[in-house]
């Protein structure tokens, strides 16, 4: 079977401390994009994981969550098949987007599918939340504020979709790196907030990350000033920053290259609201 693993962006992502097992407590509203990897996936008799992907810079080996996913299911429901697994990419890693997570989460919920075992949302989560922080929530796929260390997922409402503009450095972030330095008060200060509707758009992590990399707060700033951008922030751990758009802004791809070079990939996309 195909399935889709969308990408992602944090509107808001507050970090309140850090936790006795290690991780940071988190509350952050994510929502999904209408930009997606693809992944082909299929199960059946024998035992073992074969994975492939279109970039060939990722490993396709058990340090690729995708595989890790496989694994997991297999453990927990004691059923023993082989799974085919191929991620075409479009979402880049390092880039704060989720796409790993995604992929992940899209293994578990097809697998749940290919092999009849009908587990439900719940216990898929519980499965995700062993893979990593922001897996759980692509699970559902939808608005919702993520808490403790992103595990325990709440679907909300009201959460009108926006008109993004992507923009993605050369460079990726490690997320492990964000959250220690930010530990550490590294690049301490003021964090921006902006309201939209009833949403604090605000990144705990900006400050840290930016600290290191000038260019993504350079970025962020040029952003905030183009004609027809709402606002503009850093998407999680970094290292995308992403406009949000009130009109068109027609050609803000083309001056943004020039100003910053040609290796910076741009994409547009939508945000998915909710009800």
């Amino acid at each position: 079977m195909e399935i889709d693993a969308p990408a992602k962006v944090n509107p808001t992502l507050r970090v309140l401390g850090k936790r006795a097992d290690g991780y940071h407590e988190l509350e952050t509203l994510m929502v999904p994009l209408d930009l997606a990897d693809r992944l082909e996936i299929t199960a059946g008799e024998g035992q073992g994981i074969l994975l492939g992907c279109s970039d060939s810079s990722l490993p396709t080996d058990g340090a690729n969550l995708a595989w890790r996913a496989a694994e997991v299911f297999a453990r927990e429901t004691g059923l023993k098949f082989r799974t085919e697994i191929f991620i075409h990419k479009n979402i880049p890693h390092g880039a704060g987007l989720g796409g790993g997570s995604s992929d992940a989460a899209a293994v578990l919920k097809a697998l749940d599918k290919l092999l009849g075992t009908g587990l439900g949302i719940e216990r898929l989560e519980k499965m995700a939340a062993e893979l990593g922080s922001d897996v759980p929530f692509f699970i559902r796929c939808l608005p919702a504020v993520c808490r403790g260390r992103g595990e325990r997922v709440e679907p909300v409402g009201g959460v009108a979709g926006e008109r993004l503009l992507l923009v993605m450095p050369p460079f990726p972030v490690s997320t492990p790196w964000a959250y220690g330095a930010f530990s550490r008060g590294e690049g301490k200060g003021e964090t921006f907030r902006v309201r939209r509707g009833s949403i604090e758009w605000v990144n705990d992590l900006e400050p840290a990350v930016f600290s290191k990399h000038l260019v993504l707060e350079a970025l962020r700033d040029w952003l905030r000033r183009q004609d027809g951008v709402a606002h503009a922030m850093m998407s999680g751990s970094g290292s995308t920053v992403f406009a949000v758009l009130e009109k068109p802004a027609e050609g803000l791809g083309e001056r943004l290259r020039g100003e910053f070079g040609e290796s910076f990939a741009v994409r547009r996309c939508a945000s998915l609201g909710s009800a």
